[in-house]
Formats: C-alpha cells, structure tokens, sequence
C-alpha cells in the first residue's frame, strides 16, 4: 500500500510510472518544461510589497505558508557565475598564502595549491552534475544521505553547519584586525562588532541580500586579482620605481635563491591544509542552486567558471607572489590567517613603493573576509535548514518566513559570532588555533563526500535502466573525474597526517599538536556515529539508492536544441563553450 501511495505522489510531482523503483525501462520519462510555473510559496511571496519581500517589515518574519523548505528562487545567473568564479576567494588565498609560502616555498606553494585545484575541479562538475537533476537546499549533505549512508549524510550535514558557524567568527577576527593595518587606534573589539552588524544587515536582505553582496565583493576581488598580476609582469620585468626593489629584471631569481622548496617533502605536505581552506566554499555555487531562478540553466555556465578561477585567479596571482616575496621574508614567519601584514600581496606592494596599494590591497583582503563571513551565514543556514526538514535537526529550524529567509537557521548561525571576542583576551590566539582546527580539514569531508555521492549516483542512474543521454549536465570526466577528486582528498589527507604527527622544525610529536591539524577527523567520526544510533541506518546497497524523488523536470526539446547548435560549431568555438 504504502509503496502504490508513492507511486502516485511521484505521478503527481511529474514523474511517471516508469521510472520508480526498481522497474527499468528504455525509455526516458517524459518532462515537462523547466520552471513553468511558481509553486504556492513563491505566488504568496509575490504577492508581497516590495519591503516585504525584500524582509523588511514586521509582517515578512510570519512563517511563510505551503510546503516546507520552499526557499526563494530569485538568484539570478550574474549571481551564480560570481559566486563561481569568486565568491570563496577570501582569507586563505590573500593571508594565509603568507604562512604557506613560508613553510613550503614558491615550488610547493603552486604545487599544492595546483593539485588541490585539480581536485576541485572535478568536485564542482561531479556537484554541477548532481544539483541539476535534484536541485534540492542543504543539497551535498542530503546527496550523501541518499547515494551513500544516511547517517553519514547526517555527520556531513552538522560538519558542514558547524564548520561555517566557526569560519564566522574567525572571518570576523580577521576583518577586525585587519582595520589595524591603518593603526586605527580603535579596538579591535569595535571593528568586530561593526562587520557584525553588517552582516547581519545583509541578512535582513534574504538571498538577495547574500547573492548582491557577493556579486560585488567578488567582481572586486576579481578587479584586484587582474590587477596584481599585470602589476607582477611589470615588476618581474624589472619596471618598478628607480631606486625600488623592482627596478631592474627580477625575473624568477626567488626559485633559484633562496630556492623553489623549504623544508623538502614535509614542506609541501604542510601547505595542503591552507590550499584547501583557501578553496573552501567553492561548492557554495551548488547550495545557491536551489534558489536561482533557472538552475537547470544557470548553474552549468557558472560551473565552467571554476575552471578559470583555478588557472587564471588562483595558480597565476600565486606564481607571481612567489616570484617577488622570498619565502625567508621575516614578514612571513607567523602569519598564519589573522595578519593581513602578513599577506604576501601586501608586502609585495609595500616592496614595489607603489604608493597607495598595499592599503588598496588590504582593503581587497578586509571586503574578502566580510564576504566569507557573509557566505558562512549564508552557508550554514541552509543546510541547517535542511537537516531539520528531514528529521536531522529540531523542527523550527525549518522555518521560512514570508520573505523567504530561514529565519531562526540563521539566528543560529549568527548567534557564533561572539566567539570572536574571546580572540581579544591573553589566550586569544590560542583560542583561535583551536577553532581553525575545528573547520580545517572539515572541507576535505564535504568534497569527499560529494565525489563519493556522484560515483554512486552513476552506479544507481544506470541499475534503474537509465542512460547518460538523460543528464542534462554531465562532469567533464564523467566518474574518473570523481575517482581522481577522491583520490587526491585521500593523499592530502594521508599528508596532513603526517604533517599533525611530525610536525615542521623536527619538534617532537605530542597530542596537542596532532588535534590542533587534525581535529576535524574525530568531530566528523562523532557526528557519523551520533547519525548511526540516531536513524539507525547504515550503507546503501545499489538497489536501495532513489534516483527519482526532487528529480528536475527538464525541458529537452531547449536543450537538444543547444546540443545541435554547439555541434555545429566550428572546433574551437566548441573548446571555448566547454570551458567557459
């Protein structure tokens, strides 16, 4: 009975018969255009005036009435692409790329962060892949929950709200000690609270507010990103200012004096954290799908922008900081992810005497790290509000108020930050080793996971009789490309471990050093076993993984369309829609 009753609902939903359960069939199931109508949530919100919608007013807190986690769906696709191509940009590439380049040198500087690009890349296609057919909120946790192991979707989901609810406040210490660059004379405890107030500002705004913020912290970080390297050229060709560090050919003089590598293989192994903090949010493009207006549109071309984040954003601007700063600059030693005066994109400004950009850049890196504290409420509270629609987490998380905004997801979210003032007392900086521990590796988990979900997604969508032809989107290297994601997420793991047991500067292993780099491990492992005695439920086996439930309905006729336009393009006008 219960089995004919989902059969119906699946009828009802727009999917047929054909394609439930365990029935193969060789046909594909017949789709009804994409987004052709607004369900009962969207029609109300609407309806609303413009400050209601817009969260506003009294009135927009009231719980948003029809089915659960009806989220908004006004994200456009300017929106998605810079959340693409830079939304994550932030900290770890303009800070912490300092104490990197210290522990590692320029060589493994570019070495790590290359393969770690490599893996993110197959990441966001395999995520692309998925988001498009099942286009769900709190979508990786909930792609683990059903391709993997519920209770292992359920430790991804609460290390994912957890990991952004301490990138909070960190980001947030950041901004604040970032103001002393100026030597404002304020404490840093104002500053702290004047970004927090802004982003809670933000937040008042609902998606939009989230999706305009970073559609313009991005397109400037991206303005300073283009700019530094042009300025790099410039300098490596030695056109600095007369009687400046620059002014005459530099060239690749740092790989060779003081040398491409510091502290051999061990070095490389210890830059592999901060390169995977520094592409930490990347997936969010993924979680923004289900609140744009045409995912099954939008998100594929904002996918193929990651590919020029990778190259042009990340490995080029990384060239041209280990070519102008020596990795035994003593401005380096420390750096960590707090000390703006650290970033080796300041000192190389301050270097060159151009007036004025070293503050222009450290304004970039103080707008970065706002946007990411901006991206973890954003972040958090969705998948938080997920968890709580499929029984992972209270109930009231999953309330949406009228103007679309999970509202006390959010609050939850937000409710971290205060934990950034206790980087103000004697033991601050301790206190912030620990919550940078805490949210470390927590994005290897997240990446794994969604390589994992895609193979096994694969394995299933052809077990239920259907073929690749029905992808409307399809990563570039289909499972390989996952394999490979997978594989590297394991080494880099491996490597970390090594790191945390024998750490830089031949000092001893101890505990306290080994939970400070892999913290992340054992707080995973606790909410996997939490999920396991929770839900009691463990590995899926082939025939148990649904491929239909949330499926997207696809709009085929449009898109054979595109397929035979792109064919019919000349080769290198197809290379170039591939990639971008």
């Amino acid at each position: 009975m219960a089995d004919i009753d989902a059969k119906k609902d699946l009828e009802y939903s727009g999917f047929s018969k054909s394609t439930y359960g365990d029935e193969k069939t060789d046909t594909a199931p017949p789709y009804a255009p994409d987004d052709v109508s607004l369900g009962p949530a969207e029609s109300e919100w609407h309806k609303l005036g413009f400050w209601t919608r817009n969260g506003c007013t009294p009135e927009s807190f009231k719980r948003r009435r029809g089915p659960v986690g009806n989220l908004n769906s006004n994200m456009k696709p300017r929106h998605l692409h810079m959340i693409a191509i830079g939304g994550s940009i932030g900290a770890g590439l303009f800070v912490g790329s300092g104490s990197a380049l210290s522990r590692g040198g320029p060589g493994a500087l570019l070495l790590a962060f290359g393969i770690i690009g490599i893996m993110i890349f197959n990441v966001v296609y395999a995520l692309g892949e998925l988001a498009v057919m099942f286009p769900v909120s709190g979508g990786f946790y909930t792609y683990s929950t059903r391709f993997i192991d519920p209770s292992w979707g359920f430790a991804m989901g609460w290390n994912y709200v957890f990991q952004w609810a301490i990138v909070l406040p960190l980001e947030l210490t950041v901004a604040g000690l970032t103001v002393e660059y100026w030597q404002s004379g304020v404490s840093v405890g104002v500053w702290i609270t004047v970004f927090w107030l802004a982003i809670i500002f933000i937040n008042i705004f609902g998606t939009l507010g989230y999706a305009e913020e970073e559609f313009w912290s991005s397109l400037l970080k991206l303005i300073a990103i283009v700019i530094f390297i042009i300025i790099g050229v410039v300098l490596c060709a030695g056109g600095g200012p007369a009687g400046g560090k620059y002014d005459e050919y530099w060239g690749a003089g740092t790989f060779y004096n003081p040398g491409a590598f510091a502290n051999g293989f061990k070095g490389v192994c210890a830059v592999f954290v901060t390169a995977a903090f520094a592409f930490s949010g990347t997936e969010l493009v993924g979680l923004a799908a289900a609140e744009a207006e045409n995912p099954a549109r939008a998100l594929p071309g904002a996918i193929k922008q990651v590919f020029w984040r990778i190259t042009l954003f990340y490995i080029l601007s990384l060239l041209f900081v280990g070519l102008l700063v020596e990795h035994t600059d003593e401005r380096l030693l420390g750096s960590g992810l707090s000390d703006s005066q650290a970033s080796p994109f300041v000192i190389a400004a301050k270097d060159a005497g151009l007036i004025g950009f070293d503050s222009f850049m450290n304004v970039v890196i103080l707008v970065s790290v706002i946007s990411i504290g901006n991206s973890g409420v954003y972040g958090g509270s969705r998948t938080l509000t997920a968890l709580a629609e499929q029984g992972y987490a209270p109930k009231f998380f999953a309330y949406i108020d009228k103007s679309g905004r999970p509202l006390f997801s959010t609050i939850f979210i937000l409710a971290f930050s205060p934990l950034a003032y206790i980087g103000l007392s004697a033991s601050g900086e301790l206190v912030f080793a620990w919550l940078l521990a805490l949210s470390g590796l927590a994005a290897l988990f997240t990446w794994g996971s969604i390589c994992l979900a895609h193979i096994r997604f694969r394995k299933a969508w052809k077990y239920h009789g259907h073929t690749l032809d029905e992808l409307p989107f399809k990563a570039i290297f289909g499972v390989y490309g996952s394999w490979i994601g997978l594989t590297f997420i394991f080494l880099v793991l491996v490597a970390q471990f090594a790191v945390a047991l024998y750490p830089l500067g031949g000092d001893p292993p101890s505990a306290e050093a080994f939970f400070q780099a892999y913290l992340a491990l054992p707080v995973v492992l606790v909410f996997w076993a939490g999920g396991y005695f929770w839900k009691r439920a463990g590995w899926l086996r082939t025939h148990q993984m649904d491929v239909n439930t949330n499926r997207r309905v696809i709009e085929w006729e449009s898109i054979n369309a595109e397929k035979k336009r792109v064919a019919a393009m000349p080769a290198w006008r197809r290379v170039m829609h591939l990639l971008y």
